[in-house]
């Protein structure tokens, strides 16, 4: 007689666990989901590993030919013969590849933003809430003034102020630094005001009670216990405010104060398109601008999604 036990049964992986969870099954539910990762994920791939997947390097001087200047998509050049998949702009760079390396410079801008406005707006979120009193009313005073004023304003001006004190020497070099800085402090407000308020809600609970009594300090508290708790709301702020950066970057550069021509962005290609839309060359705008439409959509997309899908009100 064969006895079975349960107890010879392996443990699931962490990776089979994952794909068992609420979130991963409501993933798997939603089509939308589903397509933007796939765009975004797609994109991201094709930023990274331009330098391999771009027939040109369009920043090379040495690789650049005037003559191949206005060639339109998928069409054979009148001087050279060369073709281009997606045309080229009117330096006679490829312009499916300026694509790929602008993607570079926008996708790092938006995470790097992200994430200075992410770390700056959860510190100050702990310790306005936890501490509260003239702490809680100097901060939230301050983000209530920042956010009387657009956003794109504040990174604007930011952005004057930092390329001002920059030596003239070093400002291309730190166009795009400076830049990252702009956008990250115009967008720590919306990080502070929800984890204040999370913060305000976990400070009371028993956990925090019972840390407090072991001796622990308010720091370890804030970070080590606290923090955790309030990740959630956090993670879904992220990615849409990544969307938001990424077109808060186009923005700045299409108006000439963003990234530098010798490292455009998308933005900044943009910028240049325009110059060209209603004397014909369509393709040096309209494909830049469709790449920046599908990245920014696709993240904004998955954003809804995650605030949904953590939201225990509709599950």
């Amino acid at each position: 007689m064969t006895e079975t036990t349960t107890s010879n049964a392996r443990p699931k992986s962490r990776l089979a666990r994952a794909w068992d969870s609420d979130l991963a099954y409501a993933f798997r539910r939603s089509p939308v989901a589903m397509i933007s990762l796939a765009v975004a994920m797609t994109l991201i791939l094709a930023a990274v590993f331009a330098p391999l997947i771009a027939p040109y390097n369009p920043f090379d001087p040495a690789t650049l030919n005037l003559m191949n200047g206005f060639t339109p998509p998928n069409e054979p050049n009148a001087f050279t013969g060369e073709t281009f998949w997606l045309g080229t702009d009117d330096q006679g760079r490829d312009v499916f590849s300026t694509i790929l390396y602008g993607l570079r410079i926008s996708l790092f801008v938006g995470f790097a933003a992200v994430m200075l406005g992410l770390t700056l707006g959860v510190i100050a979120g702990l310790v306005s809430g936890y501490y509260g009193g003239w702490t809680d009313t100097l901060i939230m005073r301050t983000a209530d003034v920042q956010l009387t004023f657009p956003s794109i304003l504040v990174a604007m001006l930011i952005f004057g102020i930092a390329k001002g004190v920059t030596p003239v020497e070093y400002r291309d070099q730190m166009a795009i630094w400076v830049l990252i800085l702009a956008i990250g402090l115009s967008d720590w407000v919306q990080f502070a005001r929800v984890v204040r308020g999370a913060t305000m809600v976990e400070k009371n609970k028993e956990y925090v009670q019972a840390a407090r009594l072991i001796g622990r300090g308010s720091i370890p508290i804030m970070f080590r216990h606290i923090l955790p708790n309030v990740l959630s709301p956090v993670l879904v702020i992220a990615t849409i405010s990544l969307a938001l950066a990424i077109i808060a970057e186009a923005t700045l550069s299409f108006l000439g104060v963003g990234a530098p021509p010798t490292q455009p962005s998308l933005g900044t290609l943009i910028r240049v398109g325009q110059g060209f839309l209603f004397s014909g060359e369509w393709w040096i705008l309209f494909f830049p601008a469709c790449t920046l439409l599908a990245l920014a959509l696709s993240v904004n997309l998955l954003g809804d999604w995650l605030r949904d899908a953590l939201n225990p009100k509709l599950r």
